[in-house]
């Protein structure tokens, strides 16, 4: 064999690893995709973990809602009890004089107390208009009771704007099933509806209020009182500081 052949043959030989190297790249780079997309699911998962917030799951929505109280009245009553008069004034506190919804007033017909009842829905009705509520907003009607021996209650009623949640109390799953890591559906709804029940005039949660106009004096004073470098007596009589 001459000396020429056997360094042809040795060169070859040399050759066949470069190409099974060459073969490999394509396998360790399938197999290093698989590992990164394995890292991508676990990933996906530390996300998907996050509890959800409360506030998206039960938002506070504004919308108008009846506001209803029975008031109890007695066969025998002449006339609105003091009780009575106090609960009334109680729930007309919450009915908005600028808005002037229909103030209901049903009284039961046909129940053991009606004609008690109608002396007093009359006394209701002197009431509320002595509270600020026009008489032309005041709507007295009947309601058909359910029979001549029981004492049904007068119903007072008016349409207002609230501030509210969805329905507490809805458990649609397990609450021990945790293998998502999330709130369960029922978590901060009472707390959302707690704060919706707060808010003294729902339209503060769709836009800020109008400002009011400066006092110009109370302006003109604290300007003076910066420029001389001085404190209010105010802040002075506030402060814990004590040097």
């Amino acid at each position: 064999m001459s000396a020429s052949h056997f360094e042809t043959e040795a060169f070859a030989g040399a050759a066949r690893p470069v190409r099974i190297a060459r073969l490999a790249l394509p396998v360790l780079a399938v197999v290093a995709a698989a590992l990164l997309s394995g890292c991508a699911n676990r990933d996906s998962i530390t996300v998907g973990s996050i509890p959800d917030d409360y506030r998206t799951n039960h938002p506070i929505v504004i919308s108008q809602q009846d506001q209803k109280i029975d008031l109890p009245v007695g066969a025998g009553d002449r006339g609105m009890t003091r009780s009575q008069r106090e609960t009334l004034l109680g729930f007309l506190d919450g009915y908005d004089r600028s808005a002037a919804p229909v103030l209901t007033i049903a009284v039961p017909s046909g129940s053991a107390n009606e004609i008690a009842a109608r002396s007093a829905a009359r006394d209701f009705v002197r009431t509320a208009a002595a509270s600020g509520i026009s008489r032309r907003r005041i709507s007295m009607l009947s309601y058909q009771a359910g029979g001549t021996d029981v004492s049904a209650p007068i119903r007072v009623s008016y349409s207002s704007v609230k501030a509210h949640t969805d329905r507490c109390g809805r458990w649609p799953q397990d609450l021990m099933d945790t293998s998502e890591n999330k709130h369960y559906a029922d978590f901060g709804c009472s707390y959302q509806n707690n704060l919706a029940a707060q808010i003294a005039n729902p339209a503060d949660l769709i836009g800020p209020r109008k400002q009011t106009s400066i006092d110009a004096e109370n302006r003109g004073a604290v300007i003076d009182l910066y420029r001389k470098r001085g404190v209010s007596n105010e802040f002075l009589g506030n402060s814990e500081v004590t040097y």
